[in-house]
């Protein structure tokens, strides 16, 4: 193993006669380099110097990464190289004159190019960092020598010099331009091809016309200041005050014609009417009693003085003779005759408390019927609306300023949340007075407004019945051509927009639900 070190010579050695002085003797600095190099290649002094201008020459140092590894296997960082040497970085102090064969480790691409050669150290300066040690390469073989200049080139002419340029014989050279006509020209740009341009030009020219689309329609459009889904309003009342009986409808459900809907319990209408019924009952036996003694011809008659029980007091009798209580029989019928009208009127009144569907409808909203719900007469229990052919509209009410451009039969475009495409609508009514027809699905607070009118819209599509009083967006136009392109454009961008939206929010949605799992399988581990 070669000793380099300078800090390993404190102490002399006895050796045999002068060997160590010998071997430890400096070599003059003043003595030919080129020769020096030229005996170890192999090269006559002086060769493979005259084609090279003073600008170009081998000695000139350039600075890149690469290592330095001795035959003793220790690795240094080297600072420059050239060459004629190089110059590395070593914590301990190189002894001045030390022989050593080194390997350079040079970096060429991906590639890793090991160069080895024999060299003596010239010079060691101490430093912050260590030492600084200088090299002269006194060894190399014509290969590596060939190497070695052709990436010392590369880097001067700031190239990176890799395995392909190797295999090529490219030999890179200072950016000067040179003087020779033989002299290779660079590889020229491949064009671009023209597929880019094209689908860029594609790019600009949508967005121009989304820009486009988005700017009519905003400036261009009647705007509502609010527009929903509304149907005709069915409102069930309550027939009389009472407690409401239980029922399993739900805002959303479906009731056919004539189908029941709940009831009412009215307590005093059934203590009337069962009152009523006793005292029906009550007349009807007076009368088939006196009718029996009549008959018999017992001659006086006992009879009650009264047709009517009153407050639950016994009734007294008396004793009449047959003519009078053939008038008292008449009596009684009379009286029998209006309680049977009595409980007539009462049973229809009950019977009211009976609430049916008047209609195929679709339940709106309705009163709960827990814990026995006390209602007042004709207090509202249910809300019903009207889901048959073309009764679901939309309605839109417009400012007083763009009234006078808006007529019957205009064209209006319909967008409806969540849905690609508008739906195509025709004005059916303008109306200033805009509760004389209830509807449902629009808010009363809206109405109170004083300086719009309501506009009826009917779409040319069907609109499903659950989207009753959901708000869309309204367009009336005054030139159906534009405005019919403007709208289709815009909602596809929204179409567009709308699904990357919903792409980004289920991978968002996928990221916060691995995070979790993660974090329970890193506490579980």
């Amino acid at each position: 193993m070669t000793d380099y070190y300078a800090d390993n010579h404190d102490r002399s050695e006895p050796t045999l006669g002068d060997q160590r002085s010998e071997n430890s003797r400096d070599i003059p600095r003043d003595h030919g380099r080129a020769e020096r190099r030229g005996a170890g290649t192999g090269q006559a002094p002086g060769a493979g110097i005259a084609h090279e201008r003073r600008d170009e020459r081998r000695y000139i140092r350039v600075t890149r990464a690469f290592q330095v590894q001795m035959d003793d296997g220790q690795v240094f960082d080297g600072l420059d190289l050239s060459q004629g040497g190089f110059a590395l970085h070593s914590r301990r102090p190189i002894r001045v004159g030390a022989r050593v064969k080194a390997s350079l480790l040079l970096l060429a691409g991906g590639a890793e190019m090991i160069v080895p050669v024999s060299a003596e150290c010239r010079h060691c300066t101490a430093t912050e960092q260590g030492h600084t040690a200088g090299f002269e390469i006194t060894d190399i073989s014509p290969g590596h020598l060939e190497l070695l200049r052709r990436m010392v080139r590369a880097s001067l002419s700031g190239r990176e010099l890799d395995l392909e340029g190797l295999m090529t014989g490219e030999d890179p050279q200072t950016p000067r331009k040179r003087g020779s006509a033989g002299q290779p020209q660079p590889a020229q740009r491949p064009p671009k091809p023209l597929g880019r341009y094209v689908a860029l030009f594609m790019a600009l020219g949508v967005l121009g016309v989304v820009a486009a689309a988005t700017a009519y329609r905003n400036f261009m459009l009647i705007e509502p200041s609010f527009a929903a889904v509304t149907a005709p309003r069915i409102d069930i009342r309550a027939p009389g005050p009472g407690i409401l009986q239980a029922h399993d409808l739900q805002a959303g459900d479906r009731v056919e014609r004539d189908e029941k809907l709940t009831s009412v319990k009215n307590v005093d209408l059934e203590s009337d009417l069962i009152l009523a019924q006793a005292a029906q009952s009550y007349n009807s036996q007076l009368i088939d009693n006196l009718q029996e003694n009549l008959d018999a011809g017992n001659g006086q008659v006992s009879l009650a003085n009264s047709a009517k029980p009153t407050n639950g007091e016994s009734v007294s009798f008396e004793t009449v003779s047959p003519e009078i209580a053939r008038a008292r029989i008449d009596q009684f019928e009379t009286a029998r005759d209006f309680q049977n009208s009595r409980i007539t009127a009462l049973e229809a009144r009950q019977s009211q408390n009976e609430v049916y569907s008047p209609c195929d409808c679709l339940v709106a909203w309705a009163l709960s019927s827990s814990d026995g719900t006390y209602i007042n007469e004709s207090e509202r229990i249910m809300t019903l609306i009207r889901t048959g052919d073309n009764d679901i509209m939309v309605e839109a009410l417009v400012h007083m300023d763009d009234i006078d451009r808006i007529g019957p039969d205009q064209k209006a475009y319909i967008s409806l949340p969540n849905t690609a495409g508008p739906i195509s609508a025709r004005v059916r009514s303008v109306a200033l007075d805009i509760e004389r027809q209830p509807r449902a699905g629009f808010p009363s607070w809206v109405r109170q407004q004083q300086n719009v009118a309501s506009v009826l819209l009917v779409p040319e599509e069907p609109l499903p019945a659950d989207s009753v009083g959901t708000p869309v967006d309204v367009r009336f136009t005054e030139t159906p051509l534009i405005g019919t392109a403007s709208e289709w454009v815009w909602q596809g961008a929204r179409s567009v927009g709308q699904l990357f939206g919903g792409l980004v929010e289920r991978f968002t949605d996928a990221d916060n639900d691995e995070a979790p799992l993660a974090g329970e399988e890193r506490q579980a581990s």
